[in-house]
């Protein structure tokens, strides 16, 4: 059983496409092993798998819809650092998987497609959010979206390993008026997802990540304070926080300002997740309440951080982080 939106409707083709790419995704890191990565030059690793995933994802897109931009997180960058030796010919591998005649200086090039910017339509791909669970057997997707217009109007998450008492991982998608579902197969049978219906701020159970800094952890803290919770917290890494959001697994998740708003958030890291929770019931916005904008940038500099809600408990936490935000926000000019 597919979702209803899938075989009908203006973006028929798109969602085939997603669902094939979501599969493919899957597939390439079923059996994947991290053997060969590097450290970019912000600190975040990133392995052969992530750079060979959105080569071959690149090159279907490119196959399917040829004149469609693609906004990705990975370049040909981390192919040309000192300590890449072994991971061009690693990224190679995975990418001929799916395209067998595949060479380095194709992978290369399906990689530098990812360098664009955002336009009217355009895509944006994350090959492995989550990186660090995917280097420690924790959690981490492959996420896909469709922007138009700067809203995203369709998206879908490869889990692998998500939710962690089912073995195979599952698949969530959404379409932007059409609902968010979640199936353990392409194949179905699909499931709808509904955030949780809880209205008493007392009781929000917050989705967080699992390594956090000590200020971070510190000003979480006196956010749960100010909302009066006592609800649980659920250790989640990348967009699979959003997930379980969208399938009642929590409340709410907060992506507190980084480094004080001195970085704004990656328009990859975030896309879909908010499609899946928006789909479901939900309410996204940044921690000041504005609209999140996808359109400005290959980051979010509109915006900062990020709040996620099951949509009943919004403005209770847009309220409790104006208490917190002296901690986090950078002080006025």
């Amino acid at each position: 059983m597919l979702p209803p939106f899938e075989t009908a409707g203006p973006r028929a083709a798109e969602m085939s496409f997603v669902l094939d790419a979501l599969q493919t995704a899957a597939r390439l890191l079923q059996n994947a092993r991290p053997e060969a990565a590097v450290v970019k030059p912000d600190w975040t690793p990133v392995t052969a798998v992530d750079l060979g995933v959105q080569a071959a994802l690149t090159g279907m897109l490119e196959k399917a819809f040829p004149d469609d931009v693609i906004v990705g997180e990975e370049s040909s960058d981390t192919l040309d650092r000192a300590s890449a030796a072994s991971v061009e010919a690693a990224a190679i591998a995975v990418a001929r998987q799916v395209h067998p005649q595949v060479d380095g200086s194709q992978v290369r090039a399906w990689l530098d497609r990812g360098r664009a910017e955002p336009t009217r339509r355009f895509w944006t791909l994350d090959p492995i959010d989550g990186t660090k669970g995917f280097l420690k057997s924790g959690q981490y997707v492959t996420a896909l979206a469709l922007i138009e217009d700067g809203q995203v109007v369709l998206g879908g998450l490869a889990c692998p390993r998500f939710p962690e008492d089912e073995p195979g991982g599952s698949f969530a998608l959404a379409q932007r008026g059409a609902g968010a579902w979640m199936a353990a197969t392409v194949e179905g049978p699909w499931r709808r997802l509904t955030v949780s219906g809880e209205e008493d701020p007392r009781k929000a159970r917050l989705l967080r990540s699992v390594d956090l800094g000590y200020r971070t952890q510190r000003a979480l803290a006196k956010f749960r304070r100010e909302l009066g919770t006592s609800g649980g917290e659920t250790r989640l890494d990348c967009q699979v926080k959003y997930l379980g959001l969208a399938a009642g697994y929590g409340e709410l998740v907060v992506r507190l300002p980084r480094k004080r708003g001195a970085l704004r958030e990656s328009i990859w890291d975030h896309a879909c997740g908010v499609l899946l929770v928006e789909e479901a019931g939900g309410r996204c916005s940044d921690v000041l309440g504005a609209r999140l904008r996808f359109d400005v940038g290959r980051q979010m500099v509109d915006n900062l951080g990020v709040l996620a809600s099951n949509g009943h408990l919004h403005e209770a936490a847009l309220h409790a982080f104006r208490r917190v935000s002296p901690d986090v926000l950078p002080p006025p000019a």
